[in-house]
């Protein structure tokens, strides 16, 4: 197996609201992404994941831990020299649309801001046709460009999203629950859009979700997150074939069935969230890359 693009070690994102309070949103995370990969990040809302990955894109700055990418640590003080690194091969897709997009810039302004910033085109032809060519690539036309995100629909402004990231031919594209606010049928679309790019471009993505079965259609490989922990990681069929953690067994039972035989006799596990203590828990592993946040104090 090759060097990892990203790996992500003991992640800590704390927020002190006040003297006496400090928000704990992420505990001593670990894990690991290589080229090409697609790494599923999943939980409940509130348990982390959209911090997590505006952490490793230090959207945020981290509290503690280290974060390397591209054989580089990002975490801590950044130079000019890997901060520029940094914003041209990690990108992020948000997951409002509308929000994310400038209503005041045409969409061909807001996907070459970034062409424009590192000067990646020798003059103004080349750069109209660099945002032609990736406007195609994720299914609208090069007029597109001179029209504004208020005068697209939800699914395509999230390809304009797409669009933004792609531009800058990243090797890792962070995914922030991008599908969640689209139409089921959008969502498979898009979905499969990032497939044919991955094929294409040989991009890693961390894709944070909370649809179990988006996550497992799309990732190599699965993290699942619970109160700033994670609790077990693992391959895709480790994690929905034999999930060993409490936590994870209950979200996976709450998953519905097509099958409307399967889905009337389907059980929910219950799982005391509010009793359970991970602080001092550690990570075993239990085969391949398969690990869980070891069982002291669950319930």
């Amino acid at each position: 197996m090759t060097e990892p693009l990203l790996k992500v070690e003991n992640l800590c994102q704390h927020f002190k609201i006040s003297r006496s309070f400090t928000v704990k949103a992420v505990n001593g995370v670990s894990f690991e992404i290589y080229p090409g990969e697609t790494y599923g990040l999943v939980g409940e809302s509130g348990s982390g994941k959209t911090t997590v990955g505006r952490s490793i894109i230090r959207l945020y700055d981290p509290t503690d831990g280290e974060i390397t990418f591209n054989y580089m640590k990002i975490s801590g003080d950044l130079n000019n020299k890997t901060r520029r690194m940094l914003r041209k091969n990690m990108q992020m897709i948000f997951q409002d649309p509308m929000s994310s997009l400038n209503p005041r810039k045409k969409i061909g302004d807001i996907i070459g801001e970034g062409l424009d910033i590192y000067q990646l085109y020798s003059n103004r032809k080349e750069r109209n046709q660099i945002i032609g060519d990736i406007l195609k690539k994720v299914g609208l036309s090069p007029a597109h460009a001179e029209r504004y995100p208020q005068q697209f629909s939800g699914g395509q402004r999230q390809r304009v999203g797409i669009a933004r990231a792609l531009v800058m031919n990243p090797k890792l594209i962070i995914a922030d629950e991008c599908i969640s606010a689209l139409d089921v049928s959008i969502q498979a679309q898009v979905v499969n859009l990032m497939k044919d790019i991955q094929d294409e471009t040989h991009c890693a993505y961390l894709f944070i979700a909370h649809d179990l079965s988006m996550v497992k259609y799309i990732s190599d490989r699965i993290g699942v997150l619970h109160k700033g922990y994670l609790v077990e990681t693992g391959s895709t069929k480790e994690i929905f074939s034999n999930p060993a953690h409490p936590y994870t067994q209950s979200l996976l039972s709450a998953v519905p069935q097509p099958n409307p035989a399967i889905e009337r006799n389907r059980k929910l596990i219950p799982y005391d969230a509010d009793k359970a203590n991970y602080e001092n828990c550690t990570l075993q592993h239990l085969g391949g890359t398969h690990f869980v946040l070891s069982f002291n104090s669950l319930v």
